[in-house]
């Protein structure tokens, strides 16, 4: 069992330091202009499409600059990921330009995994779409969804795509080395599509990144199904692109945005997964607080796990509020004692719902699967929300009686 006994004054190896000294010699800044222009010169091209997204990517902006405790380091990433955004937001529009024909592809019976994140909703989706049948999007795809013009395989036969995903992997992996244990985000792991919905500026992904209270707010006001709508323009591009074009999708955000995803996408089965908040919590904020000493000038793990209790109440009260909207005949609700203690019997419970059979085939590639990776594959992190964060576990959990009394959680060891 690894333990953590560093999360609030931690300990830098050489490297992290050496890290840290060289992004606080740099000055960040985010000028809107500046960022379009940069994204402009990486790809070649100039049409955003529809202007809309200026304003949340302004609100983008205004928030990250409203953390003052973010590392310079830091600062430098989000900027590079607002240029990765944009560019594939230009690549997109560009692509559909070149191939109308696009618009007319269709995204047939999609599998949607809902549920909060660190509750089982990785594994589910990894699993699902070890069967080939499936379309689904491995890491190295969602950061570049759109290759640029001319940018085919190396002379190793590999994406460019794939191998930029990997050197940045490398380095994380020797930057924070226990992050692999606690979310291994390997290039070919299937990863959420609110990478996708980031190409519109609309998601909560700012919120794992930096203290952005006012990007929350900003956030809770957008109608999601314009940008739901967009998720849709960009699966069709990746199934024109790759197919098949049955996917098998997740995001966490999904939670609080139940209508929206059901509207834009009413032929899908949903599989929502429901974990003990108090072990979502513990888990997540672990992580975060883990990162943040590459992120931030000081670590304020209770800060940090008061804004993510919140934040996973206000999640899982959507889902409380609007679960009812799903389906009845393609919703499965996963309980996580029960998926972990039979992974292929959920999924067979869940592909009887979408009325996909369980093929022979499809049960070897879901057996292999689990084979290759079994829990605890990296190792696994202990848990203390009263040592590093300060909060009693009962009391946090007494927080989410609402939850607990609308589905059959089972609570887990505090």
């Amino acid at each position: 069992m690894i333990r953590v006994d560093d999360l609030r004054e931690p300990y830098l190896d050489d490297t992290q330091r050496a890290a840290l000294d060289f992004g606080a010699g740099l000055d960040i800044t985010f000028e809107l202009d500046a960022l379009l222009g940069a994204a402009r010169a990486r790809t070649g091209l100039d049409d955003f499409g529809a202007d809309d997204f200026l304003p949340r990517l302004q609100a983008t902006i205004q928030a990250v600059d409203g953390d003052r405790g973010l590392h310079q380091l830091s600062r430098l990433t989000i900027r590079q990921r607002i240029v990765r955004l944009l560019s594939g937001r230009l690549l997109l529009e560009d692509l559909y330009r070149r191939h109308p024909e696009i618009g007319d592809v269709e995204i047939v019976a999609p599998i949607i995994v809902v549920g909060l994140p660190r509750s089982g909703t990785t594994h589910l989706v990894n699993l699902i779409a070890a069967d080939t049948r499936l379309r689904s999007l491995p890491y190295w795809e969602s950061l570049e969804p759109i290759p640029q013009p001319g940018d085919g395989p190396g002379r190793d036969g590999l994406d460019p795509r794939y191998t930029r995903c990997l050197r940045a992997y490398e380095v994380q992996s020797n930057m924070l080395p226990l992050l692999r244990a606690m979310h291994d985000q390997h290039p070919t792991a299937i990863e959420e599509e609110i990478e996708l919905q980031d190409l519109d500026f609309a998601s909560y992904t700012l919120e794992w990144l930096a203290r952005v209270p006012k990007w929350r707010d900003f956030y809770f006001t957008l109608d999601q199904r314009a940008h739901y709508a967009y998720l849709a323009k960009a699966l069709r591009a990746l199934t024109f692109l790759r197919g098949p074009n049955r996917w098998v999708l997740k995001s966490p955000q999904h939670l609080e945005q139940l209508g929206p995803l059901v509207e834009t996408f009413p032929d899908a089965t949903f599989a929502v997964t429901h974990r003990d908040p108090v072990s979502v919590i513990s888990s997540a904020v672990t992580m975060l607080a883990y990162g943040d000493r590459m992120r931030r000038n000081r670590i304020d793990t209770e800060t940090l796990a008061a804004y993510w209790v919140d934040r996973v109440e206000r999640l899982l009260r959507a889902c409380v509020r609007d679960r009812d909207l799903l389906p009845d005949d393609r919703t499965v609700d996963v309980l996580f004692h029960e998926f972990m203690a039979d992974d292929v019997a959920t999924v067979e419970d869940i592909y009887a719902r979408a009325g996909l059979p369980m093929t022979d085939a499809a049960r070897v590639q879901l057996d292999t699967y689990m084979a290759e990776n079994p829990r605890g594959k990296h190792g696994r992190l202990a848990y203390d929300l009263r040592r590093d964060f300060g909060l009693d576990p009962h009391e946090v959990r007494r927080r989410f009686a609402f939850y607990f009394e609308r589905f059959p959680v089972r609570e887990e060891s505090s």
